[in-house]
């Protein structure tokens, strides 16, 4: 029911605020003056690769260098990729639903040349593949940062050195020759998007590995520590004698490094909605300032916008079946502030409420916003093109609302997933960067049919955020980080509510794609605007149909 309350609200919105004057940007006295709400959508797992190698502009696999000849764990040349196999989620810690390593995937072929492959000429865009291994000591072992960069890398021109041959995610995955695949980019949902706004292809997440420590990075740029942390929790990194990695056999319990850092991907939170288990087993709240507090204390509004939140609250969560149900990923609720009782709780609430704060004007100045698992675009439980055409219900509805002229949606991903990427980062300390992944920019301020190859980190988000607002940085990295000014052009002539035809996915015929015009904006008059209502509205209904006929099958 919630889903059809959602479509509902997003068609009032629609019928109320089409003739809504869009508010003048309030004057702040910096570069950022003309923006005055910010919308981080977090989505999971793809790198650049993976989903925008064919954006013209974009640095992919058909560009040189873009096709790194994978090597096994010996340093030997596969003949040819092994096969692609399932990979199965672990229920808790450690405990594998099914005790095989994992099940040949029959929807592939049995071999592959080696090199990158294209996913749409084996399956489609809407169903389910497995998630490959993305663990932190896993991720630098695939990235090979033992080894020089390739030639080619964007970062061996840059003052900041790098390392990384990049030729080693076949060997250290748990998926075959799924790593290497990639998407047709021009059959996404968020193509369009990416497309006619500003597409950052030279963005990384701002540590190794998978989503948890990212999140973390997200608001603290910083990596907690976990004194005394239990003895299982203890990742078991393998190092060679001149003490570089070679090796880890932690499995899924090495959550903590040996020196006391949580990293990996099963920490639970002192707080609720953790508390499956036992206090000890829990990392304590995490003493360390967030882009929140520095927000808090300088009055500026700000939410986590979390999808599934009140229903775990609530203990009434929806398993993303056939896989076991976890608590929604937020990054705040890690933190001191932020337990139940406490002021900065008020900040923690369900995605649900996004575009009613739109309707009744309640929006933030900060918005991060972590969708449904279902909805979040991670493999092994989201689909791809349901994913990104739920996306695009959040930002048509903010193009469509009284906040579209002063505001910026930066759509990224958490992290790499696994899948093969073949720019390696730059190395700044121990924890990252971490893999190459997409950055969209959307505002009627972004550049328009522009790909910027600035290097950018998560930490770039908190660089934004704080020169917007005069805040002072909370670590070391987003105190350093370039902070997105290249993705925007204040001079041009601002538009009411622009969309670009969507790209309605693989189960509809391919739209037919303009030009982007990179000089001007595309005015949408008002019944324009009525028409995309009516197909956000009906696409939007359609996908539920969809979402409960999947849910009848699993039953």
């Amino acid at each position: 029911m919630k889903h059809i309350a959602f479509v509902f609200t997003i068609t009032l919105l629609f019928f109320l605020l089409l003739l809504a004057p869009a508010p003048l940007a309030q004057a702040q006295g910096n570069k950022f003056e003309k923006i005055n709400h910010v919308i981080i959508l977090y989505l999971e797992n793809h790198t650049t690769d993976n989903l925008y190698s064919l954006l013209p502009g974009v640095n992919g696999v058909n560009s040189p260098g873009g096709a790194i000849t994978q090597l096994d764990q010996n340093g030997k040349p596969y003949e040819t990729l092994p096969p692609v196999v399932v990979s199965f989620r672990y229920d808790g810690f450690g405990k594998p639903i099914d005790t095989l390593p994992g099940l040949p995937d029959p929807r592939f072929p049995d071999k592959f040349p080696n090199k990158p492959f294209l996913i749409d000429d084996v399956v489609p865009n809407n169903v389910l593949l497995g998630t490959p291994l993305h663990r932190f000591y896993h991720h630098q072992l695939q990235m090979n940062l033992n080894a020089p960069a390739p030639p080619e890398a964007p970062c061996l021109k840059d003052a900041t050195p790098c390392t990384g041959a990049m030729n080693k995610f076949v060997a250290w995955t748990d998926v075959g020759a799924q790593t290497m695949g990639y998407y047709d980019t021009t059959k996404l949902p968020l193509f369009p998007y990416a497309r006619d706004y500003t597409f950052g292809d030279n963005f990384f997440t701002a540590a190794f590995g998978g989503s948890w420590l990212n999140h973390m990075w997200l608001v603290c740029a910083c990596t907690p520590r976990w004194e005394n942390a239990p003895k299982e929790f203890i990742a078991t990194p393998v190092f060679d004698a001149q003490g570089k990695l070679s090796g880890d056999t932690s499995g899924e319990t090495g959550l903590v490094t040996p020196d006391g850092y949580a990293v990996n991907t099963g920490v639970d939170s002192f707080y609720p909605p953790h508390t499956s288990l036992p206090d000890n087993q829990r990392l304590p709240p995490v003493d360390a300032p967030t882009i929140g507090d520095r927000l808090s204390a300088a009055g500026i509004s700000w939410y986590e916008y979390l999808g599934g939140w009140q229903d775990y609250i609530d203990g009434r969560a929806e398993n993303p079946v056939p896989f076991i149900a976890e608590p929604p990923m937020s990054s705040h609720v890690y933190f001191k502030p932020y337990g139940p009782g406490m002021p900065g709780r008020e900040h923690l609430r369900d995605s649900d409420f996004f575009v009613p704060d739109l309707l009744n004007g309640n929006l933030p100045a900060v918005s991060i916003i972590k969708p449904d698992p279902a909805y979040d675009e991670h493999p092994g439980y989201s689909i791809v093109e349901q994913a990104e055409q739920h996306a695009l219900l959040w930002i048509q509805a903010v193009q469509l609302s009284k906040y579209w002229q002063d505001t910026v949606i930066f759509i990224t991903y958490d992290d790499y997933g696994g899948w093969y990427d073949h720019v390696p980062p730059p190395k700044i300390d121990r924890w990252g960067p971490g893999g190459r992944v997409p950055l969209l920019v959307i505002s009627p301020w972004a550049k328009k049919g522009f790909v910027d190859h600035t290097f950018y980190d998560t930490t770039s988000l908190l660089k934004f955020i704080e020169t917007r607002w005069n805040l002072s940085s909370v670590a070391t990295r987003d105190a350093n980080a370039n902070d997105l000014a290249n993705v925007f052009d204040f001079t041009q002539t601002s538009a009411l509510n622009t969309a670009p035809d969507t790209a309605l996915g693989q189960d509809q015929p391919p739209a037919v794609l303009a030009s982007p015009n990179a000089n001007e904006n595309v005015l949408i008059g008002r019944n324009a605007l009525l028409a995309v209502g009516a197909a956000v509205v009906l696409g939007a209904c359609g996908f539920i149909a969809l979402r409960r006929r999947a849910k009848r099958k699993l039953r």
